[in-house]
C-alpha cells in the first residue's frame, strides 16, 4: 500500500466521520439555528474531505477537476443556503433556545422597527 492510498483512506475515513457528526448534530440539537450549523459545518468539512480521498484515491487529472469544481460549488452555495434558511426560520420560530446567548437580528429588527416609528 502506497502513501497515496493512505493519505486517501485517512481524508475519506476523515469525511465520513465529519459527516457521521454532522447527522448525528442535526438528530440531538434542540432549534433550528442551532441544526443549522450542524448541517453546514462538518458536512461541508467532511464532503470537502471525502472529494480530496477520491480524488487522491482516483488519481485521473479529469475525475480530480471534476471533484475539484464540486467542492467549489459546495463552498460557495452551503453558506447562502443556510443563511436564508436561518433568516427564514427565524421569523418563524416563536422562541428562542435558552442556550442563545446573542441575538444580533432581533437587535437588528428591533432597531429598525424603532427607526421606522421614528420616520411617522
Amino acid at each position: 500500500m502506497s502513501i497515496l492510498h493512505i493519505a486517501a483512506s485517512v481524508l475519506l475515513l476523515a469525511g465520513a466521520g465529519l459527516s457521521v457528526l454532522g447527522a448525528v448534530g442535526i438528530h440531538k440539537f434542540d432549534d433550528v439555528l442551532a441544526r443549522m450549523h450542524a448541517a453546514t459545518i462538518p458536512a461541508t468539512l467532511g464532503l470537502l474531505f471525502l472529494l480530496a480521498g477520491a480524488g487522491l484515491a482516483i488519481g485521473d487529472a479529469g475525475a480530480t477537476m471534476k471533484l475539484l469544481l464540486a467542492g467549489t460549488l459546495q463552498l460557495l452555495t452551503a453558506p447562502f443556503g443556510m443563511q436564508l434558511l436561518g433568516r427564514a426560520s427565524y421569523g418563524a420560530v416563536p422562541e428562542l433556545s435558552e442556550r442563545m446567548q446573542l441575538d444580533d437580528l432581533g437587535k437588528a429588527q428591533r432597531q429598525t422597527e424603532s427607526e421606522r416609528s421614528d420616520h411617522r
